[in-house]
C-alpha cells in the first residue's frame, strides 16, 4: 500500500489544534480557493509572477487542509466534497488562465490561447474524473502515489519556476501536457465499465 502523500500527512499535522473548534472544513475549503483566484489574479497582472506563485503552493496545500479536517472530525459531507472539486478546478483553471494573460507581453496573444487550452484541458480532468470517482469509488480516481508524492506536487515546484523566469516554459508544457493528461483519462474512462459499483 502506498504512503499517504507527504503533503496530507503536514496538513494533518496542521489541522490538530482546529479539531473541536468552530472551524468548519468548508471554512478552510474557501481559504484555499480565495488564495489560489489571488495566486491566479497575481499571475494575471504580468508583474507579480514570485507572489503569485507563492499563493498557488499555499493553496495547494490548503486543499488538502479541509479533507483531513471533515475525515477526523467526521463532518464530511456531499456538498463539502463537490465543494471541495470544483474550488480545485477553478484554481488549477486559473492559474493557466492567469499565466496567459500576464504572459501575453513575451508570448503575445497566444498565451491567452496556451492559457485557455490547458485550462479547458484540466477542466475536462477534473470531470472526467469525477464521473469515474461517482461510478467506481475514489481508489479509481486517485492519482498516481511514488515515494509520498502525486502528480499535482509539481505545483509545488511553481516558486523555483518563476524564480529563474520559466513561466513561459512552464505555460507551454501546460498547454501541451494538460491536453495529453486528458486524453490518458479519457481512453482510462473509456475503458473502465459504463456502470456504477454500489460497493463503492
Amino acid at each position: 500500500m502506498s504512503k499517504r502523500p507527504w503533503d496530507i500527512r503536514l496538513a494533518t499535522w496542521f489541522i490538530r489544534p482546529l479539531v473541536g473548534s468552530s472551524v468548519h472544513p468548508n471554512m478552510l475549503t474557501t481559504v484555499r480557493l480565495a488564495v489560489g483566484v489571488a495566486g491566479a489574479a497575481l499571475f494575471a497582472t504580468g508583474t507579480a509572477f514570485n507572489l503569485g506563485a507563492v499563493c498557488i503552493v499555499l493553496s495547494n496545500f490548503l486543499d488538502h487542509t479541509d479533507g483531513e479536517l471533515a475525515r477526523i472530525t467526521g463532518k464530511t459531507s456531499r456538498f463539502g466534497h463537490i465543494y471541495d472539486l470544483t474550488s480545485d478546478a477553478l484554481v488549477t483553471i486559473g492559474l493557466f488562465v492567469g499565466l496567459g494573460v500576464g504572459l501575453q507581453s513575451t508570448l503575445g496573444l497566444h498565451a491567452i490561447m496556451y492559457g485557455l487550452l490547458a485550462g479547458l484541458a484540466v477542466a475536462g480532468i477534473f470531470h472526467l474524473r469525477h464521473l469515474i470517482e461517482n461510478r467506481h469509488g475514489k481508489d479509481a480516481a486517485r492519482q498516481a502515489n511514488i515515494a509520498g508524492f502525486e502528480t499535482e506536487d509539481i505545483l509545488y515546484l511553481l516558486p523555483l519556476v518563476t524564480l529563474t523566469d520559466q513561466q513561459s516554459m512552464f505555460l507551454l508544457a501546460g498547454a501541451i501536457g494538460a491536453p495529453i493528461g486528458f486524453l490518458v483519462v479519457v481512453v482510462q474512462f473509456l475503458n473502465m465499465p459504463q456502470t456504477a459499483n454500489p460497493g463503492e
